[in-house]
């Protein structure tokens, strides 16, 4: 099973809501909010990782900073197979009919009956 990723910059600061006094309970509500956004659209969160990135710093500087990132996936949707499996034709069979029989004469109707021959043996 193959999976495709998303990286998504992790909140900055927290979403209030009612009831939440802390920073840390709006942080933790900013962030569980992103996750359950991404969620919905049938990505699954992974984990969350801080990595360097290289940035201008004035005219001719560069500095580094630290960028928090959320990382979820999902699967991939399989491509279908190129090579269609074979058909299987099987042959059709007659429905099987027994004869039937004339109810007053308990005999054979005339059409199913063999024509009489001149031969006698």
């Amino acid at each position: 099973m193959s999976f495709e990723y998303k990286v998504v910059p992790a909140p900055s600061r927290g979403l209030k809501a009612k009831g939440l006094k802390t920073a840390e309970d709006r942080f933790a509500n900013a962030l569980q909010t992103s996750i359950n956004e991404h969620a919905s659209s049938g990505w699954e969160y992974v984990r969350a990782d801080t990595l360097p990135c290289e940035q201008r710093e004035g005219l001719m500087g560069k500095t580094t900073v630290y960028q928090n990132m959320l990382v979820f996936r999902r699967s991939k949707a399989e491509e279908p197979s190129l090579v269609a499996a074979p058909e299987v034709i099987r042959p059709v069979e007659p429905p099987l009919v027994a004869p039937t029989l004339d109810a007053e004469t308990e005999t054979q109707p005339e059409a199913d009956k063999k024509p009489a021959t001149g031969n006698a043996e």
